[in-house]
């Protein structure tokens, strides 16, 4: 996600990998290998330098926040629901189906009223 986050935010600001490294004082190949997501844990040093260059929140960066706009509290407060229930992140996908199923469920009872 780091990796993503500094790739997108980079491109969209037009700068290059070398320039990025360059005003960042960290190494070209170090970079590419965060972007790339060889490197899945940069040191918080390297990310504040990376962010002071993008000119973002170091939080954009690491995923918490989305185009600088903090999660909304409802949904932190579905991700602790999730959390107490014993739902694990690593997990989530396995309830899609479910969820999916639902949808369907909802849509063919409207299709029957409608």
């Amino acid at each position: 996600m780091i990796g993503r986050n500094i790739h997108e935010l980079r491109v969209k600001k037009g700068i290059t990998l070398s320039e990025l490294a360059k005003r960042a004082k960290i190494s070209k190949s170090y970079l590419s290998n965060i972007e790339r997501k060889l490197n899945k844990n940069p040191s918080i040093h390297v990310i504040e330098k990376i962010a002071a260059v993008l000119e973002v929140d170091v939080q954009l960066l690491i995923g918490h926040m989305q185009d600088n706009q903090p999660l909304e509290q409802e949904w932190l407060d579905f991700i602790e629901e999730l959390k107490s229930l014993g739902v694990k992140k690593e997990r989530v996908h396995e309830y899609r189906e479910l969820i999916e199923y639902i949808n369907w469920k909802k849509q063919q009872e409207h299709a029957k009223r409608g």
